[in-house]
């Protein structure tokens, strides 16, 4: 069995892409998560580069250097976190990291920094953001119901972020007619 990481795997469509992909190459999966494949079959270099080639024009891209990956698994779990488990964790960030990947903080979070130009706060922030728009735009929940779902202390404190980081009100966001949401991937 072979594990490969995959750069920008950001939802469950993606999980669908790069599995459909996989398949297509004649590769078995064992599983397909977040920014991970298991696969069956060993690849050598050269089947390795040409379904890096297939993956680079989904939008994806095989992660082989350790350093990436961890900044990747990070990614991943944030992402997770905040779209599919709704802030639901009874711990710190920096802590919900370290459990998940077993290392010191502050080397991933340096790491992290170094790679992607921005904290990995200031990522959660973005992407907490990024599933405000997307509940806003839903239109089913109350504000106070998605300040709640994401771990917001008020929906005071998230107009504030929101307004912050995207330089709108919550409320005029919701009255726009075309909504300014961006691609997960490009956070």
């Amino acid at each position: 069995m072979l594990r490969l990481h995959i750069k920008n795997m950001v939802c469950n469509r993606c999980i669908m892409v790069v599995k459909s992909e996989l398949e297509k190459f004649g590769l078995h999966t064992v599983s397909v998560e977040l920014g991970e494949v298991e696969i069956l079959e060993d690849l050598n270099k050269g089947k390795e580069q040409e379904l890096n080639e297939k993956l680079l024009v989904l939008g994806f891209e095989i992660i082989d250097d350790k350093k990436s990956r961890v900044v990747e698994k990070v990614k991943n779990l944030i992402v997770e976190l905040v779209h599919f488990k709704d802030n639901r964790f009874k711990t710190n960030l920096s802590d919900y990291i370290v459990a998940a990947i077993g290392q010191d903080y502050s080397y991933i979070s340096n790491l992290f920094s170094l790679q992607e130009i921005t904290t990995i706060e200031q990522y959660y922030i973005l992407q907490k953001i990024e599933r405000v728009k997307e509940l806003i735009v839903y239109d089913e929940l109350s504000l106070n119901e998605i300040a709640f779902q994401l771990n917001y202390s008020s929906a005071s404190h998230l107009s504030k972020q929101f307004k912050k980081v995207t330089g709108l009100t919550p409320t005029f966001f919701k009255n726009l007619k075309e909504q300014k949401r961006h691609p997960l991937d490009n956070l």
